[in-house]
């Protein structure tokens, strides 16, 4: 079947090769852009569906352009499921997504939308034979590749994981966490040299370009740097930093600075010499990045930048902000761009770039070439806007204005910022060849179909491995391409340069060695297969108790918890530990762990501000009224009495209202770890032997009249407490309720068509004894 599902398609000999890996085991895939990692993928979704033609196969990429690209390849080349082909993203609803899965073989989907999905018991993981990660090196941390491959190993049938990237990073801890992360068990690895990729490789040559900073950006560089080594100074006074250490100019040591000294303030140390390093330290990080800027971008991206300090100077009271703009050095180097700019003295990459655009079009149209383009990436936006104004100054060979257009995220920043929507049509330009020059933030090096182009500048070199690859690989894919990397002289362009070198070196004979010496912790997928198979094939009681083997039938323990919460990692966690995740709308509390059991989650600052805006004893109140055991829970490992300008006695005050007054319990947990272990443990020991069932009807016993009718309408199926006054304020009595007719429950406000059928449903129904 495999042969006769793939059509217009012939492998290369290293595809093959990778297949024949992937078919057998969980498989990290590292790739040169633009060989063929896709292709790969669709060999193991035909593989699969062959095997197990019941099954569906899943594919997942970071954005919505990836997606839609891999599902154009796969119903181009598959074109006998093009109709069992499904694309699931956020513009899809997720009441769509539930039914297409259905019928669906093959679905393609963005990795937050489908844990959504899983978390709401809309898909059945178990089904799916294959699940295919694009962009694995993200597989690391709390992205949504982690706690989806860790539901799928635990529940699929027949799981085989394949992992695709260009680049998983150059750090040893990094790959090994993306592989344990992933359940890999072999990994392909394949650089440019390789034979048997080789002669399929386009020639991209590589240009190192260099400029040297005029005087007078030494000047404004001198003047930041002795502002810096001011605040680094009297860092060291204060303690915080050792008298013998020099603070580099990477940020790194600054940013492990301010790590430690919050972790102190977390520990509840609030001494002065703490606070004070941690202002100081702010400071010269936000001088930091004006040296870079002055060094590697151009005066008037700083310009912009101090220009923003200087206003929030002006209306904020952060010490960091003001005591900066007071420093006599700071204000020296922004008196000194100013004079720079009406001088109209200019970076000397922008001068070189001119020079480049007017050689390079010239070359290209000498040859015939006329639709020569080429994507020019720089760090920052701001230094994007001015490029692209430059650009469109100039002229083709052809006596035209060259055209330029910015390429950058979705963030609103000064004007600028595209939706996704935007974001595709100018790509569409670009691929039509309505103008030369794409000018890209990040945002264009990964999980966006951009066109094959010429050649790519780089405004300054990027120390990181991962993102050298990918911008790298945006030519040279169909023919031969060209890389320009654009250098200071004597700056951080310079060791940025050999930064990602080294890491780009380091990261290939990583992933060799732990090619030699990869140990697996996870059981192997095959061995399981196997078993499993036995079972399919063998329906007797013998082969019942195999599978009775590999997974002991156990009590399922329910958390309803609040469709609001459905973004927090809590909820991942509770999935993990096998407790049974059921998203509603609570009118009271954020987890019900029985009839009698709601918890309240707060963050430490949560608690704060809801105490300060009255929302903490309303809540308290309702928790109290509605259940019998309510609970709070304060998640974070800082300290409560230093989150806000609040006087220690009113904190004390709340915490004695809410445990002496109400009654309610407080616990404080250090992470949503720990908060899902105690949330797990809790309603474990209230559902113990049925004792107490978890249902949205509260377990305390109504005693007024009011509260019994009120009572009796909450238990009606998904009628929550935020409905239960608006039925009766519409229909006054019970009596009235009951009687109502479809159309008259609609007229409730929230109380849909889906509603008030259940409602007549349980109303209208013959009630049989044994049915």
């Amino acid at each position: 079947m495999e042969n006769t599902l793939i059509q217009n398609f012939t492998p290369r000999l290293y595809q093959e090769t990778i297949f024949a890996t992937a078919s057998q085991y969980n498989t990290l895939v590292v790739l040169p852009t633009g060989l063929g990692k896709t292709a790969i993928a669709m060999m193991l979704v035909a593989h699969r569906l062959s095997q197990y033609p019941t099954s569906k196969c899943l594919l997942l990429a970071p954005t919505k352009p990836l997606v839609d690209q891999h599902a154009q390849t796969l119903q181009r080349h598959i074109p006998s499921l093009k109709d069992k082909i499904a694309v699931f993203t956020g513009t899809v609803s997720p009441e769509k997504r539930a039914e297409q899965w259905k019928d669906a073989q093959i679905i393609v989907s963005t990795p937050q939308g489908l844990e959504n999905d899983v978390i709401a018991n809309r898909i059945d993981l178990g089904i799916v034979s294959a699940l295919i990660i694009d962009e694995a090196h993200r597989a690391t941390g709390e992205y949504s590749y982690v706690w989806l491959t860790q539901q799928y190993n635990t529940y699929s049938k027949w799981p085989r994981i394949l992992a695709l990237t260009a680049s998983p990073g150059s750090e040893m801890d990094k790959i090994q966490e993306i592989i344990t992360a992933l359940g890999i068990e072999k990994i392909e690895v394949r650089t440019e040299t390789d034979q048997d990729v080789a002669m399929y490789m386009q020639d991209v040559a590589i240009h190192w370009k260099y400029v040297m900073l005029p005087d007078e950006f030494f000047a404004v560089q001198k003047y930041l740097k002795d502002c810096f080594q001011s605040k680094t100074d009297e860092l060291k006074k204060l303690g915080y930093v050792n008298t013998t250490q020099q603070l580099s100019d990477n940020k790194t040591d600054l940013l492990k600075l301010q790590a430690h000294l919050q972790g102190e303030i977390a520990q509840g140390n609030r001494d002065f010499n703490v606070l004070r390093s941690l202002s100081l330290a702010a400071e010269a990080m936000k001088v930091q990045h004006a040296i870079e800027l002055v060094e590697t971008q151009g005066l008037d991206p700083l310009a912009i930048y101090i220009d923003d300090i200087m206003n929030q100077a002006k209306n904020t009271k952060v010490k960091a902000v003001q005591n900066l703009v007071a420093d006599v050095n700071f204000r020296s180097a922004y008196i000194k761009i100013k004079i720079l700019l009406e001088k109209g003295v200019e970076h000397p990459k922008l001068q070189l770039l001119r020079e480049l655009m007017q050689e390079k079009f010239a070359a290209a149209f000498e040859k015939g070439h006329t639709d020569y383009k080429l994507i020019l990436f720089t760090q920052y936006r701001d230094t994007g806007m001015k490029l692209v104004a430059i650009l469109n100054e100039l002229f083709l060979p052809n006596n035209e204005h060259l055209k330029a257009k910015l390429f950058v995220g979705q963030a609103k920043k000064r004007g600028s910022g595209l939706t996704q929507k935007e974001q595709l049509a100018i790509l569409e330009e670009f691929r039509n060849n309505a103008f030369q020059v794409l000018v890209s933030s990040s945002v264009g090096e990964e999980g966006l179909d951009i066109p094959d182009v010429d050649a790519v500048i780089f405004y300054e070199p990027i120390p990181s491995a991962i993102r050298h690859i990918q911008r790298k690989g945006r030519t040279g894919r169909h023919g031969d391409g060209e890389v320009i990397i654009l250098v200071t002289k004597g700056t951080r362009d310079e060791g940025y340069r050999w930064s990602s070198h080294h890491k780009e070196r380091r990261m290939y004979k990583t992933l060799h060695e732990l090619k030699k010496k990869l140990v697996f912790a996870i059981p192997s997928t095959i061995q399981k297969e196997q078993l499993l198979s036995k079972y399919i094939e063998n329906t007797s009681s013998a082969s019942s108790s195999i599978f009775s083997s590999i997974k002991k039938e156990e009590k399922k323990y329910t958390i309803i918890v609040d469709h609001r919460e459905k973004g927090n990692y809590i909820i991942k966690e509770l999935l993990n530990l096998g407790i049974v995740v059921d998203l509603q709308q609570l009118d009271v509390g954020d987890y019900l762990l029985s009839s009698r059991c709601a918890v309240e989650l707060k963050s430490i600052s949560d608690f704060i501000d809801s105490l300060i805006d009255g929302r903490l004893l309303q809540q308290a109140k309702k928790l109290k009224e509605q259940y019998g055991r309510p609970l709070y829970i304060i998640e974070g490992m800082g300290d409560l009495y230093a989150v806000r300008n609040v006087h220690p006695n009113a904190i004390r005050g709340m915490l004695a209202t809410l445990t002496v007054d109400f009654g309610i319990p407080l616990l404080q947990t250090k992470s949503s770890k720990e908060t899902a272990a105690l949330l797990a443990q809790i309603a474990k020991r209230e559902q113990e032997d049925d004792k107490r069932e978890i249902s949205l009807h509260a377990d305390r016993k109504p005693v007024s009249l009011k509260e019994q009718q009120e009572y009796v309408v909450s238990a009606f199926p998904l009628i929550g407490h935020s409905l239960v006054t608006p039925i009766l304020k519409e229909f006054g009595s019970l009596k009235n309720f009951i009687n109502a007719s479809e159309d008259d429950l609609k007229k409730v406000k929230l109380l849909g068509e889906k509603k008030a059928k259940a409602i007549k449903d349980v109303i209208d129904w013959q009630w049989k004894e044994f049915e």
